[in-house]
């Protein structure tokens, strides 16, 4: 599902000088080289030698930084990565303009491919989490557990607050809403994005705002970065028309890892509703439903996410002890719902 489409943005090697993207204590910033494409990876210190690998997903928008709330209160459980998907964050557009999920997930898999970190505890928010679900339907050898947190699953009645964001996939909208918003400040931005991300936008503190505005200023200063959001939203509308075994819901069905679905109450992105299919989609799956939270469990509550994985990750770890005591466990256990 490549995009027929030639890049509009520049190549990465005439890109302007922009700020340095932030990094918070305890992590650190590298770059990946891969044919076709670069990749920046957020990384942080596990607490000791021998932990598995997690990697995590960010959604339309965001960047690796989505996921620094959450990934220190797992420092002793597992050893993090987050990608910033090619175009955003701090990573170039890739080379063939290709920013559709199937492409988004090929990155992620040639990344876990070179490294040789497979099998990882892998995580997803939103656009992220369509990814990953494709991810772990292709490569189930490179998946250990699922985390998905409001993952962008088709929908058939896509919720009112949604349609600006998919509209950004029909041509000439983004262009159109560059000129309605050039006055706009990055304050101003960040304002609209919270409200529409966070159930309680009063959650976000007052540095984290700031820390908000100073990186959407940056990425403002990118010249392709209204490309890879229109390209990205594209990608997703056209991952939901997809029929037979490549529908979102079909791979879905054929994940094997343990699966954590996290579906927030006052998402205005994606349904609620969509939590119950989501549970009977996986077939190895737990719910966790914040009925506070919106789009971005992991940044609104991330101690109560931290919580539900490790708990996955006690069970998903007593059943491969099972396995070698016993010889056999059960394929697909109940789904078990948890409120928050």
């Amino acid at each position: 599902m490549s995009s027929t489409e030639q890049p509009s943005a520049p190549p990465a090697n005439v890109l302007p000088r922009v700020a340095a993207v932030r990094v918070v204590e305890g992590e650190r910033l590298g770059s990946v080289h891969l044919p076709g494409i670069t990749l920046t990876v957020r990384s942080r210190h596990p607490a000791r030698e021998g932990l598995p690998p997690a990697l995590y997903i960010h959604g339309l928008g965001g960047s690796s930084q989505n996921w620094s709330a959450l990934m220190p209160l797992l420092d002793d459980v597992v050893d993090s990565e987050a990608v910033d998907l090619p175009g955003f964050g701090d990573s170039p557009p890739p080379d063939d303009g290709d920013y559709s999920v199937t492409g988004h997930a090929r990155a992620v898999i040639r990344h876990l491919d070179a490294a040789g970190r497979g099998p990882v505890h892998l995580f997803g928010n939103s656009l992220g989490g369509a990814v990953a679900t494709r991810v772990a339907a292709v490569r189930p050898d490179l998946v250990r557990t699922l985390t998905l947190v409001s993952p962008a699953l088709p929908e058939i009645r896509v919720q009112r607050s949604a349609v600006p964001t998919g509209l950004l996939a029909l041509p000439g909208v983004v262009a159109l809403f560059t000129r309605l918003t050039k006055e706009w400040t990055a304050e101003q931005r960040v304002r609209g994005v919270t409200a529409l991300c966070y159930g309680d936008p009063a959650r976000v503190s007052p540095d984290g705002f700031r820390n908000a505005v100073e990186e959407m200023e940056r990425r403002l200063r990118l010249p392709y970065f209204w490309d890879a959001m229109a390209r990205s939203a594209r990608g997703i509308v056209n991952a939901y028309t997809l029929g037979g075994q490549h529908g979102l819901w079909r791979q879905a069905e054929r994940v094997l890892a343990p699966t954590l679905l996290v579906y927030g109450g006052r998402d205005q992105l994606v349904g609620y509703r969509m939590a119950q299919r989501a549970a009977r989609a996986f077939r190895d799956s737990r719910l966790l439903t914040l009925p506070d939270a919106g789009h971005v469990a992991m940044m609104e509550y991330p101690e109560t996410v931290a919580t539900a994985f490790r708990e996955l990750l006690a069970d998903t770890d007593g059943r491969a002890v099972g396995r070698s005591t016993d010889g056999a466990v059960d394929d697909e256990p109940a789904n078990q719902t948890t409120g928050g």
